[in-house]
């Protein structure tokens, strides 16, 4: 939360001058607080794993968050029976009509597919394009980060010679920004991927700011217009069993899968994973609630 202090002391400016957020009497006077309002369109097919990772994320915040999940209509879930769709998840008809403080949209499994050949595609870009008016922001997993990208910049993507399964190394860059703020400069994430938004497209573009990087998987935290706009190509909101029931379920299904790296303790997937980047993935989406969204979104959307 910030601080909030008076507006003529003198450590105000100092404050300030370090990147640490302070809030003056003025404005504290004529803030009024309500639940901050977030909607989640889940893609994963194993959707209820998927709302406790990334309701685990949002939950490391004073702020009240107040959380719809939303599915696509023209994709049946298989993985999730239909009995909790029904009981816990609308459709964006739904929800058009309103405004939204924050929106969440998760990765999915069809990212070697062309965009335009999945089946829920128009109903997605619909759901990105209203977002600019009725969103404060947005914030793209992984697949849904290269869908992102393709659809509000152009940037394309492309298959990788092999699956990225692990957790590498990142840098932070541009530290001042609030969506990294206490980053350390360097910081692990786990990534599941098989394609990539063409890295070079991304940094040649003036209205995108890579806010972390990696010599290994790329761009691994992107910002356009001014953090309307949030995308994540990796899975910071990952639990830590999340990537072995992915290698063990693979390796049943006789694909042969390399073992994710840096993950289990001397890269033997007989001993337990490693835990080593849930405090920066809980400080990602802290950030990202409190100077993205709770301090840009008005009182009364409406």
């Amino acid at each position: 939360m910030p601080i909030r202090i008076d507006s003529d002391l003198p450590a105000k400016k100092i404050l300030e001058e370090e990147n640490i957020f302070v809030m003056d009497m003025g404005r504290a006077m004529s803030q009024d607080i309500r639940p901050l309002k977030i909607i989640i369109l889940n893609l994963m097919p194993l959707k209820q794993d998927t709302e406790l990772h990334l309701l685990r994320s949002l939950s490391n915040t004073p702020l009240q968050v107040d959380v719809l999940f939303l599915r696509t209509k023209m994709h049946q879930s298989k993985n999730t029976p239909a009995s909790h769709m029904e009981a816990f998840y609308t459709v964006f008809d739904e929800v058009k009509e309103h405004r939204y403080d924050g929106l969440i949209i998760t990765g999915a499994p069809v990212e070697l597919k062309a965009f335009e050949e999945i089946d829920y595609w128009d109903e997605l870009v619909e759901i990105m394009e209203w977002s600019k008016t009725h969103v404060t922001s947005t914030f793209h997993i992984c697949w849904a980060a290269q869908a992102g990208l393709y659809y509000h910049y152009g940037i394309h993507k492309k298959d990788l010679p092999k699956k990225l399964s692990g957790v590498y190394e990142h840098r932070t860059l541009h530290r001042k920004t609030p969506l990294v703020r206490g980053f350390d400069d360097r910081f692990f994430a786990p990534h599941s991927r098989n394609t990539e938004a063409d890295r070079w497209e991304i940094r040649n573009c003036t209205n995108l700011t890579i806010l972390a990087d990696s010599d290994e998987v790329g761009p691994f935290i992107v910002i356009g217009d001014e953090g309307k706009q949030v995308f994540v190509t990796g899975h910071p909101e990952y639990d830590i069993l999340t990537l072995d029931k992915e290698y063990k379920r693979d390796v049943d299904k006789g694909m042969n899968p390399e073992i994710p790296v840096h993950y289990y303790e001397d890269d033997n997937p007989n001993n337990k994973p490693i835990k080593s980047w849930r405090c920066h993935g809980n400080t990602l989406y802290t950030n990202w609630l409190n100077y993205y969204v709770y301090q840009a979104t008005p009182f009364d959307w409406e």
